[in-house]
């Protein structure tokens, strides 16, 4: 709570400055912080067997939700992401974010471990088909968080490195069909312009250079609050949201970027420690995959920023303008507290 309470007030100090001091902007974001905390405290009081018993219906009504986007979904800047239920909008592939790693580790965790070849398959079927219906609206970089996670459980859950091996050569040689039949046009420009983003610097290469340029000139102690050239004079994109490190960098400097890193730390180190001293086989996959999730979820967005990765629209977590990815993390951190306070055995007793 103490880790993530700082990490949400630092991100009110930086996105005052990155949203041009705009006072509503600021007032929204607290408000959706102070929901989504109290949102992570009510499913901390949840056991986590009753996680575990709702992780099915939880996966059939998210599948039933990504069908009715493909049939019935608001398609907005060329992709057909999300549900107009009337009251409210809403995006299912997000759930997933939340719901694949339950699934999967419920699956997973009812046999013995490391898991036999069948159970393996199943969890594999498991992960790959809301990743297919999310990569066709098309959302590459929800999909990849959501296989990640998936992933992730199989992994921690005894996966063979064999299989990995395999696994990797499998996806290399899928490399050229992946190219030529799956990406779209704009999601291959992004690999071009990670490997030369000077070949169009007006276009679309413009994004990287001035993030870069951002990052760069922050220096040691930054140019100060407020102070930024680059986010100020409007040359960064989505400063408020996915190149908010970039404000942060500038403005900060390598020490405010060793500040975040150390509370993105001490809340890693403290997930691991929660992983590696339960007691069930659920809850260490659990626990472990939201844990490597949120890294990951932290090296893409500070990776595409730098330029070392393709920009695919993955928010800073707990520190970026927005709602519902903050909530999926709040619920993520809320399960792992229940896992920490409901320290008991035979998870899968007959009731």
């Amino acid at each position: 709570m103490f880790g993530l309470f700082l990490a949400l007030c630092f991100s009110l100090f930086v996105l005052y400055s990155a949203s041009g001091q705009e006072p509503d902007m600021l007032v929204r974001q607290i408000s959706r912080t102070g929901s989504a905390f109290l949102l992570m405290i009510a499913v901390a009081q949840i056991p986590p067997r009753y996680f575990a018993k709702s992780s099915i219906y939880l996966y059939l009504i998210g599948l039933v939700l990504l069908i009715l986007v493909e049939l019935f979904g608001d398609i907005s800047k060329g992709a057909q992401r999300w549900l107009n239920l009337g009251i409210i909008r809403i995006q299912p592939s997000e759930i997933f974010k939340v719901v694949m790693p339950l699934c999967v580790a419920t699956f997973l965790a009812r046999g013995n471990l490391p898991p036999k070849l069948i159970n393996t398959i199943g969890a594999f079927i498991i992960v790959g088909i809301p990743t297919i219906l999310i990569l066709h609206q098309p959302d590459l970089g929800t999909a990849s968080l959501v296989a990640v996670a998936g992933f992730i459980c199989i992994f921690i859950a005894g996966l063979s490195w064999w299989w990995i091996i395999i696994g990797a050569g499998c996806a290399g040689a899928a490399l050229p069909l992946l190219w030529n039949f799956v990406l779209h046009d704009y999601q291959k420009q992004r690999v071009f312009t990670l490997l030369d983003p000077s070949s169009d610097p007006l276009g679309a290469g413009y994004h990287i250079i001035q993030s870069k340029i951002a990052i760069g000139s922050g220096g040691l102690y930054g140019k100060g609050w407020l102070q930024g050239s680059q986010s100020q004079l409007d040359f960064l994109p989505e400063p408020h949201t996915d190149f908010i490190f970039a404000v942060l960098s500038e403005e900060t400097g390598l020490i405010g970027f060793i500040i975040l890193m150390s509370l993105y730390c001490f809340i890693i180190g403290r997930c691991v420690y929660i992983t590696l001293n339960t007691k069930e086989n659920f809850e260490r996959i659990l626990c472990g995959s939201f844990t490597f999730t949120f890294m990951f979820y932290v090296f893409v967005n500070i990776g595409m920023v730098s330029g070392i990765l393709p920009v695919v629209g993955v928010p800073l977590p707990l520190i970026s303008y927005g709602g519902t990815a903050m909530i999926t993390l709040t619920i993520c951190f809320g399960i792992i507290m229940s896992i920490h306070t409901h320290k008991k055995t035979n998870f899968f007793r007959k009731d």
